[in-house]
């Protein structure tokens, strides 16, 4: 009877701990964004970005990936939704970076300098699609074996 009443209050503690871990990443997991306006950015190869990805400007979160399509030419059309309050302006470029080496993938805008800015549904013209590890090894592999022959 004792060994019970022992497993029970070491399993209570950890649906404790477990439940206070939950919280604390639901609280850090960063801000949402809400309210804001959307713009366009077309991508070759947009792998790893999802609906939700964040979309940052200089390091800081400033949206979220909002909807994926591919348009007649088999680009990859990104909907982003910026907070209201950023204005990016036109010259701005966009391209899909990574957090660290494995990390998350996400649309890392870089501000121009025209004082001209984006307005609800135009388009970030100039974006660069992420760097493709595999494929660059595959290259790799591939382009030294041809020369090795």
């Amino acid at each position: 009877m004792k060994g019970n009443v022992l497993e029970a209050i070491i399993g209570a503690v950890v649906l404790i701990v477990a439940s206070l871990f939950m919280y604390f990443a639901y609280i850090s997991s960063g801000e949402k964004v809400k309210d804001g306006y959307t713009l366009l950015t077309r991508f070759d190869d947009a792998s790893g970005i999802m609906v939700g990805s964040d979309v940052k400007l200089n390091g800081i979160k400033v949206g979220i990936v909002r909807s994926l399509e591919l348009d007649e030419n088999y680009q990859a059309n990104v909907i982003i939704l910026i907070k209201k309050d950023i204005k990016i302006p036109t010259d701005s470029s966009a391209n899909i970076s990574t957090e660290g080496l494995m990390g998350n993938k996400f649309i890392a805008i870089t501000p121009g300098y025209k004082p001209e800015k984006l307005n609800e549904g135009e388009e970030i013209e100039i974006t660069r699609s992420a760097v493709n590890l595999e494929r660059l090894v595959d290259k790799f592999l591939i382009g030294g074996s041809s020369k090795s022959k």
